[in-house]
């Protein structure tokens, strides 16, 4: 597998191929709506740029919907600021006391407690583990009923802040990387994003296969990635 980025307009197109692949795919990711294509081994370029030309316009009305998606404002991890935890907005409330650091979850926010003058940086990390610890412990329960309803097994689930994709998976080592914000979106959302990578696992591409796949196994699965797209970045 080789990957190589090609200017076609003003896009960068991520170009990544595989030996053994028959035929073009494209690709594009949120949040930010980066443009892969995926192809054989031996296409030409030129053929690859001819492929990108022709959808152009779908990968500008995709990019638009992205672009219009909420985004919050910088976090400054203080009092008053709004966190999402599986789609449901949280008010943090910052207690600066004592020498350690931590967070629990109450019914409608979030309490940090950290000591005076705790920086910011510490205070964002504090935070991002948080989320990472908690989204490790929804991870077994969400893996077995994705394993039973597909009908595999993977071998590893990891958790990465990634900034260009939900998920990925590796189909070798029949492993499944998440991106960290998921935890911040609704239920449906992560298992719609989990699925599609357990089922990357028994079709590589987004073909008609691919989708016919997505059908069985999450019916809903169109409805959760509509969410998924418009829930706040």
């Amino acid at each position: 597998m080789t990957s190589k980025i090609i200017k076609i307009g003003n896009f960068d197109i991520t170009v990544t191929r595989h030996k053994g692949q028959k035929n073009l795919y494209i690709r594009v990711s949120p949040p930010d709506g980066t443009v892969n294509v995926s192809a054989p081994t031996r296409t030409p370029e030129k053929l690859i740029r001819n492929f990108v030309m022709k959808k152009i316009p779908e990968i500008v009305k995709i990019q638009g919907r992205m672009q219009k998606q909420y985004r919050q404002t910088k976090r400054e991890y203080v009092s008053g600021e709004s966190y999402y935890y599986l789609g449901k907005p949280y008010m943090l409330l910052v207690i600066y006391e004592g020498r350690r650091c931590k967070i629990r979850r109450e019914p409608n926010k979030i309490i940090m407690t950290v000591p005076e003058n705790t920086p910011y940086e510490k205070r964002e990390k504090l935070m991002t583990e948080w989320y990472r610890a908690e989204f490790k412990k929804l991870l077994p329960n969400l893996i077995a009923r994705c394993e039973q309803r597909v009908g595999i097994t993977i071998n590893a689930c990891n958790i990465r802040n990634m900034k260009t994709r939900w998920g990925s998976c590796n189909i070798s080592k029949r492993s499944i990387l998440l991106n960290l914000q998921l935890v911040k979106k609704p239920l449906e959302c992560i298992e719609y994003v989990l699925t599609h990578e357990f089922v990357h696992l028994l079709e590589r591409n987004h073909t008609n296969r691919f989708r016919s796949l997505m059908d069985k196994y999450f019916p809903y699965w169109r409805e959760a990635k509509k969410l998924l797209l418009e829930m706040p970045i």
